[in-house]
């Protein structure tokens, strides 16, 4: 390394510094304290490579006390969060972009760290995984990154990145009415988006549908069981309802036309997540054509726990709901292990994969349609 380089960084490290971001198309050290920011315009005097490697060596025996730097093949350990919270300020200041990523995955990124983060590595895919942090949704930094997302979705290519992002957004305090609107009519085009609200907000879609017709009566019948605690008929009358109706014309949208093998799998669990009161403890099946099976014969099953109590007390308080009860036990068992086989064998997607889904996509759109009071 030139001496003039070594020492205008020496200087710059004397200060008391918060991140360092290195730009490499223009071999500029970049550096943010508390005071604004600083740079130093390299002068390389070999090969931009080695001379880098030069540099975040100098970095890491100021900050680390030794030049071996970050070590990147622990990336998928810091990937995980593994990184030791009192550590995180120092990662920041070695100018190495995983060392920032480490920080973005640590269980102890709080509101500040993540704003020195971003000034270092601002990226989509490192808002997201701040955003999953409630420290940081909950501070300054949340609503920054989150209006980013926004500004970034078009521009996305990945739909699984769609649906994380439009989910994370969605958390309260992040964006106004009027983003959230905007995101809503957009998914017209770009149905990946539906699926990010079914997660987020699922009783709160930013539209409305009518309740069904027999919802009132429902609900007044049921509303000692609801009283009660019935987690049966409480998901019955959320079904029947305006919101609930909403909820499930906007995964039928999705259903008849997902994108890619991502969004099913996403859709899926946003269902499986939205039923899953009726049967807490049941894990997604494997087949449909069981699914449904079992769906049926737990109609016949005497109360012995929880979930057939409650199921049996609809059914004696309102037994013309039984097929509406069927449905929503069926759509309580649905996940990603229903397509997982489907999946194993194909990457196709478009009307391809669609086709290759329909043993599992048919019956779910005949389930949401009884709900909706279509048959099916």
């Amino acid at each position: 390394m030139s001496a003039e380089d070594a020492l205008r960084l020496n200087v710059l490290l004397a200060n008391p510094l918060q991140a360092v971001r290195i730009d490499e198309s223009s071999m500029t050290v970049h550096a943010l304290s508390g005071e604004g920011e600083a740079s130093v315009k390299l002068n390389p005097t070999g090969r931009d490579e080695v001379y880098l490697k030069k540099v975040r060596e100098l970095l890491s025996s100021q900050v680390l006390g030794s030049p071996g730097g970050y070590p990147v093949f622990l990336r998928r350990w810091t990937r995980m969060g593994q990184a030791r919270d009192d550590s995180l300020e120092q990662l920041l200041l070695l100018g190495e972009p995983e060392a920032v990523v480490a920080v973005v995955h640590a269980g102890g990124l709080d509101d500040e760290l993540a704003r020195r983060a971003w000034w270092a590595m601002p990226t989509a895919d490192n808002a997201r995984r701040m955003l999953e942090k409630p420290s940081v949704v909950e501070g300054s930094m949340g609503p920054v990154l989150a209006q980013y997302l926004v500004e970034y979705l078009p521009f996305e290519t990945e739909h699984r990145d769609m649906v994380e992002s439009v989910r994370l957004v969605l958390q309260p305090g992040l964006i106004d009415d009027d983003t959230r609107d905007s995101l809503w009519r957009s998914a017209r085009r770009r149905n990946s988006y539906y699926v990010g609200f079914l997660h987020a907000i699922p009783d709160a879609l930013p539209d409305q549908s009518a309740a069904r017709a027999d919802w009132e009566p429902t609900a007044q019948r049921l509303q000692p069981l609801v009283n009660a605690g019935n987690p049966v008929a409480a998901q019955l009358c959320r079904c029947l309802s305006g919101p609930g109706q909403l909820f499930l014309e906007t995964a039928q949208t999705v259903m008849k036309k997902p994108v890619n093998q991502d969004v099913v799998v996403e859709l899926l669990k946003a269902i499986q997540a939205w039923f899953s009161p009726v049967c807490p403890n049941g894990d997604p099946a494997a087949d449909m054509e069981t699914i449904l099976e079992d769906a049926a014969a737990l109609m016949e099953v005497p109360g012995v726990c929880e979930t057939t109590t409650a199921v049996q007390q609809v059914l004696a308080a309102m037994p013309e709901r039984r097929a509406d009860v069927e449905a929503m036990m069926a759509l309580s068992w649905v996940g990603e292990p229903l397509v997982n086989p489907i999946f194993a064998r194909t990457d196709a997607i478009g009307s391809v994969m669609r086709r290759k889904i329909e043993p599992v996509s048919l019956p779910i759109l005949q389930l949401l349609a009884r709900l909706q009071g279509r048959g099916g």
